[in-house]
């Protein structure tokens, strides 16, 4: 049986390569230049080739020397992946880009990230919160968490939940303007919005049976959830938001939800949207694996 050390004798040719000399190669790898020059001789006359000319003050690779120094390089690359990859599986490391919204991730996604590095110490996470959607395919993020429906492409899609919508004010506004009793009244109110291009330009709707869109209007609009609620708290006006944004308020008092009987439980998705395929490496899957575990609807 053959039990030459291939690769690491591949590794120390390609140091001489690099250093243009065998006693600068013999300080880089902890060996004396005598045996340096002995594993060169051994690749040689495996090889049955002359892959290096050496004289007492040069050294020059022959073409079959440059060859083999870079078919070396990519083998050792190779090596240094795979034997990166498996270790990966088996105790996942490195760092993941998570791209969230600003709201939900602050408030339902970064207080679990605690429990998530205390189970995968060796994985570190840039967290990036904003309303804008990463480009990942551009490589701004490894994972984002996105609303709603998706366009088509070529990124993995997993499902991590979904999120409900209500309408909401506060007692001091409905004291000073009333509480609307059906949507019609919402005409008599000031209603603040997204300012982004919704699929439907108002809010939804369903009365006797009949599921429909009702325009609203007011003095502002927002870019954010987070903006409406504060707005709604002060008492500024009447909005409709995502549920995860009013639970405390909801609880508390701050806020109130109005029109339920009319609210038709439209329903958003939450997805873990990222690059999949066999190559993906592990650190993404158990991020999007324990957000699913810890987002799934109870």
């Amino acid at each position: 049986m053959d039990r030459t050390d291939h690769s690491g004798e591949m590794a120390a040719f390609v140091e001489v390569a690099r250093q243009g000399s065998l006693s600068g190669a013999a300080r880089v790898l902890g060996l004396t230049p005598s045996a340096v020059s002995r594993i060169i001789g051994r690749i040689e006359a495996r090889l049955g080739v002359r892959l290096m000319v050496r004289t007492t003050r040069s050294l020059r690779l022959t073409a079959e020397g440059q060859s083999y120094v870079h078919a070396a390089c990519r083998i050792l690359a190779d090596i240094a992946e795979t034997e990166s990859a498996i270790a990966d599986q088996a105790s996942p490391r490195g760092k993941v880009r998570l791209s969230m919204a600003s709201a939900h991730g602050r408030m339902s996604i970064v207080p679990l990230l605690g429990e998530f590095t205390a189970r995968y110490p060796g994985i570190a996470l840039d967290l990036d919160l904003s309303d804008e959607v990463a480009d990942i395919i551009g490589g701004r993020a490894d994972v984002a968490v996105r609303f709603g429906p998706l366009a088509d492409s070529a990124l993995t899609v997993r499902r991590l939940g979904e999120t409900g919508r209500t309408v909401i004010a506060s007692p001091a506004y409905l004291k000073r303007h009333g509480t609307p009793r059906r949507p019609a009244d919402l005409i008599n109110h000031n209603c603040l919005d997204f300012s982004f291009r919704r699929i439907e330009p108002g809010w939804p709707f369903r009365e006797d049976g009949r599921d429909y869109i009702l325009p609203v209007s007011g003095n502002m609009v927002a870019n954010n959830g987070e903006t409406l609620v504060q707005l709604a708290r002060d008492g500024l006006g009447i909005t409709r938001v995502g549920n995860f944004h009013i639970e405390d308020e909801l609880a508390n008092g701050r806020l109130v939800p109005l029109l339920e009987e009319f609210n038709p439980q439209d329903r958003e998705a939450i997805h873990a949207v990222f690059i999949g395929g066999a190559n993906m490496p592990a650190r993404v899957r158990v991020l999007v694996d324990f957000l699913a575990e810890k987002l799934r609807p109870a």
